[in-house]
Parts: structure tokens; sequence; C-alpha cells
């Protein structure tokens, strides 16, 4: 059975042969259609899973930074080391919005995800015309300004202390009274936004633009050949992705009622690139297995030696060489065979 789309028809085959696309009607189909639910479910029981809610709570963060990555590297074939900055900035303006100006959380995450999305906007209008290697480095240089602006700003952002001075210790939800402070509750107010991210990238994967910017990873030359405005699609996907980093990053704000100066930096670009290609670059929940495997790994090697990251990046380099495909899309690989 062939795709009825035509976006990807017109694009299934590389260099003449053609590509087999999974039909609608097996596994892998209904493991799309039901996708967003089946992921929900994993979270809902991941706190029980694992040796503490505050794991739980990190992983489910840094979960939906790498999915909001994942939309640009995985899906749309665009290596990016600057995605901290959208994810810090979003933190920044949440916690400023709280400290500074008394907001309230639901508008201090509004304005978060909002500067998050023009930044975002900004550093790929300004990147996505160039390629490759070039195309990473610049966004590495242009996050470094905003981390750099930020040192600076310490007047706003605390510079090398972080922002401190803000405590969200309740919320008020449509006359609901949430006790943030408790772990649990903290962990399924927080996994709603998570929830809502996930059918938003699932719309946006579903849609006509989802097949276009998978189009341009599979071959740009190709999907520029068919009439299709590659730097737009680019763009778009660009600004996309950095809303929902922004949007974690208001929930990590929110979640330690600190933003470390730290969360700009290109180590946290270089994490967020690592916890993506261990789940699995271009599959669905791929993002939140590799946030849990990094995670689990800092957790246990931290207590052996001070030296963890040695030991987690040669996990890392063995993971490119051996499985490329990640933790989730080796399984789902495996499931296909």
């Amino acid at each position: 059975m062939t795709d009825s789309n035509p976006i990807v028809n017109s694009l299934a085959s590389i260099d003449g042969r053609p590509t087999p696309l999974p039909s609608a009607h097996g596994w892998r189909g209904q493991l799309a259609t039901w996708r967003v639910p089946l992921s929900i479910l994993i979270l809902c029981i991941l706190p029980w899973l694992l040796p503490s809610k505050a794991l739980a709570v990190n992983v489910l963060i840094y979960g939906v930074v790498c999915v909001g990555y994942n939309l640009l590297f995985g899906y749309t074939g665009l290596l990016s080391f600057g995605h901290a900055a959208f994810f810090g900035v979003g933190a920044y303006v949440t916690g400023i919005a709280i400290a500074h100006f008394g907001l309230p959380w639901y508008a201090a995450m509004a304005l978060g995800i909002l500067a998050g999305g023009l930044l975002s906007l900004v550093i790929g209008a300004l990147s996505i015309r160039t390629r490759g290697i070039y195309f990473s480095m610049v966004t590495l240089a242009l996050a470094q300004l905003v981390y750099y602006a930020a040192l600076q700003a310490s007047g706003w952002t605390g510079g090398e202390n972080g922002l401190r001075g803000f405590t969200v210790s309740e919320l008020n939800i449509f006359g609901l009274h949430i006790n943030f402070l408790d772990p649990v509750k903290k962990y399924y107010v927080l996994m709603a936004f998570a929830a809502l991210a996930l059918w938003f990238v699932s719309r946006i994967l579903n849609s006509p633009f989802g097949a276009v910017i998978e189009a341009i990873r599979e071959n740009e030359t190709r999907a520029r050949a068919c009439g299709y405005n590659v730097e737009r699609a680019k763009l778009l996907s660009f600004t996309l992705s950095g809303l929902i980093c922004a949007l974690a990053g208001t929930l990590m704000a929110m979640h330690l009622a600190i933003v470390p100066l730290d969360t700009l930096h290109y180590q946290t670009s270089g994490m967020i690139v690592m916890m993506t290609l261990l789940g699995g670059a271009g599959s669905f929940f791929g993002p939140f297995v590799g946030a849990l495997a990094f995670l689990v790994m800092e957790d246990v090697f931290s207590i052996w030696t001070s030296h963890w990251q040695i030991i987690v990046g040669s996990v890392f380099v063995l993971f490119v060489l051996f499985l490329p495909k990640g933790i989730w899309g080796t399984l789902l690989a495996w499931r296909t065979k």
C-alpha cells in the first residue's frame, strides 16, 4: 500500500529508488494513531517507577525540551547547538515576571513562552540560510550572545548567581487550589503541560506541514524542486521548536523557583542534543526515553565518581556508533523486523 499524501509520494524516493512507506493499517500506523494517549499513560505512571519524584519531574521537563528540539533536528534535519537559549529565556522571563513584577504564574508562563518564541524567530531568521556545520555554529554563537547578555544584566537575572527570590507555592486553577510544593501534585500539573506539548507536536506531524519538513530532512533539493518554500518551512519549524523549548523553561522555573545561569550555557544545548540522540531522533516518544536514560546515568554515575561525564560521554559515543537510532528508535526498528 502506498501513502495517499502527495507531498510524501513526491519525495518518497531518493536517487530514483522508492522508499517503502509504512502501512496505515499496520501496528506502526496504530501506534502513530494512539501515540499521544499512550505517551501520556506512560508519563502518568512514571513517578511510581522511579526512585524519586524529583527525578520524574526532571525527566518530564527535559523530555519536553527534547520534544521541541526533536521537531527541528529529528523531523526537519537541522542540527542546532543553541536551543539552551530558548529554554533559558523561557525560564528567565517567567522568573522575572514573578519576582520583579508580581505577575500570576499563568501570565508569567505565557510571557516566557512568547519571549522564547520571538527569540527563536529572530535566531531562526538569521541562521536558516546557512547549511550543515555553518548552521550549527551560527546557532551556537547567537545562543552564547544571549548567555552573555543574561550574565551582564545582573540586575534582572542575578548574573552568575542566577535568578532567585520567587516561589510558586499554590496554583489556583478555575477555583481549585493546588499545593504546588507537593511533589506528586507538582508532577501532574507539569505533566498536563507536557501532554499539551505532545498533542501539539503530533498535530504538526500529522499535518501537510509535517510532511513537508520530513521531506526537507530526506532530500532538501527535491523538496525545493517540487515547489515548496524550504526557507519558510525551516523558519516555522525553528520557531515552533523554540516555543516548545521555552515552555519547558517556564516549567523548570516553576519547579525550581530559581533559574541558574547555566540554563543558557552551551553545555545545556549539548545535553539536549545528547538526550535526543540517546532516545532516538525522529521518534515521537524517544525524547522522554533519552532524558530518562541521561538523568538516570547522571544520578548513578555521579555517586561513584565526580568525573561521571566521562562515563556518560563514552556511553553516548557507543550509541552513536552502534545504535544510531537511539533506544526507542532501535526498539521500534526491532519490532518492525
